[in-house]
């Protein structure tokens, strides 16, 4: 029998990984490779990480989302790049969200150590042109610049 516990001592190694790596974040698969048909992973991102606004376009390939620790800013994008909807996901409060095939999305994060669990069908693939935002820029200075804008949509919100 196999298993893994998802402890506080994985989300600190994850989260330690995520803070020494160039991009700032850093997944930990649950799932044994990348052709399993059920992909399972730790996310644990930095709120100096960039995610660049993007969609999955096979529908096999909606998207789950729960927040372990620390907090989350979600954004829903419209075709157009136009917000459609914001929500903070925590695990006290809103731990997660289903995000559905062709639907345009980023998340920012709201807190240094923060790890979310991610579910979605595989295989991996990468994603294609068409399925990254084109009114998002894809990294370097603009990208910052467009983090911090989504950053600063959930103002309201203390950083933690």
């Amino acid at each position: 029998m196999s298993f893994t516990l998802i402890d506080r001592a994985l989300l600190d190694s994850v989260s330690a990984r995520a803070q020494g790596s160039t991009r700032r974040r850093m997944n930990h698969n649950l799932h044994p490779d990348d052709a399993h048909p059920a992909h399972r992973l730790l996310n644990a991102v930095e709120p100096d990480s960039y995610v660049r606004p993007h969609r999955h376009l096979d529908p096999l390939k909606d998207e789950t989302i729960l927040c372990l620790r620390g907090r989350f800013g979600c954004i829903l994008f419209a075709d157009d790049g136009a917000v459609q909807s914001l929500c903070v996901l925590s695990p006290g409060e809103a731990p997660g969200i289903d995000i559905g095939h062709g639907q345009y999305h980023s998340l920012v994060a709201l807190d240094r150590g923060s790890v979310m669990f991610e579910a979605k069908a595989g295989t991996y693939r990468p994603l294609t042109a068409g399925e990254f935002a084109p009114w998002a820029p894809d990294s370097g200075e603009p990208a910052q610049a467009y983090l911090v804008w989504m950053t600063s949509l959930f103002a309201g919100v203390r950083m933690r």
